[in-house]
Parts: C-alpha cells; sequence; structure tokens
C-alpha cells in the first residue's frame, strides 16, 4: 500500500471521528440559556447596577445585585423566549434577541432605572463551549 494511500485512510478516520467528537459535544438549548443567564447576570451586576444611587439604595433598602440574583428563573425564561437555535449537528448558532427594558419590570427597577437599549447576540456551540461573536446594540 502506498503512503498516499495511508495517509488518505488516516485523514478520512482522523475527519470521521472529529465529526463523531463534535456530534456529542454539540450543547443543548437548556446549557446555552445556563450560560446566557450567567453571562446577563455579570452584566447586570457590573453595568446596571453601578448605575443605581448608593442613597437611593439606602433610603429604599433596595439592593440591586440581590434583586438580580433572585431573578435567575426569570432571566432564563427571557433569554429561552429571545433566542433561536439553528441546530447544525457538529455544532449550534443561537441567536438571542435580548431587549434589557423586558428584564425591567421582572427585576422591579423600572422606576430607578432609565431605559436600556436591546440587543442582538449570536453565539457558537460546539465542543461544550459558547463562543459569542457578534454582540450589537439595537
Amino acid at each position: 500500500m502506498k503512503a498516499s494511500n495511508i495517509m488518505a485512510y488516516v485523514g478520512v478516520l482522523g475527519l470521521a471521528a472529529l465529526g463523531v467528537a463534535m456530534t456529542k459535544t454539540n450543547p443543548s438549548q437548556v446549557e446555552y440559556e445556563e450560560y446566557a443567564v450567567q453571562r446577563l447576570t455579570e452584566y447586570l451586576n457590573t453595568s446596571v447596577c453601578k448605575k443605581t444611587p448608593k442613597f437611593l439604595e439606602n433610603v429604599i433598602q433596595f439592593n440591586c445585585r440581590q434583586v438580580v440574583d433572585s431573578a435567575q428563573p426569570q432571566l432564563r425564561e427571557i433569554i429561552a423566549d429571545s433566542t433561536v437555535r439553528q441546530d447544525f449537528i457538529i455544532f449550534s448558532i443561537y441567536r438571542t434577541d435580548l431587549n434589557v427594558n423586558s428584564l425591567i419590570p421582572a427585576l422591579r427597577l423600572d422606576s430607578i432605572l432609565p431605559s436600556t437599549p436591546g440587543y442582538q447576540f449570536e453565539t457558537l456551540g460546539a465542543f461544550n463551549q459558547f463562543y459569542t461573536y457578534k454582540a450589537e446594540q439595537q
């Protein structure tokens, strides 16, 4: 058998093995929702909660971070409702159109924070990982 034939067979087997591995490690919609809730919680805690005046938190005994943390189920539902998954078997693309104003009533922040823009995210899911490659303000 020629060396080129052996290399071709090894290449084909390698690609087949890679395809099987990618198929088995293509993350599910539920895994994406967990990832997105975690990322959204980080954003709300580091960006939105910092805009809440400290004196206002003291006057009305309001803790933004605590409210955000307690709203995890609502955040997950909002993400689930605003996400479309394209499953390509070996990987998935998730498109999420998130209107942050829709979060504010769920978090009971509407009387404290100004309205905020919406965002569109595109995330690639492969090898049990997520890679957000597009985040645009709408």
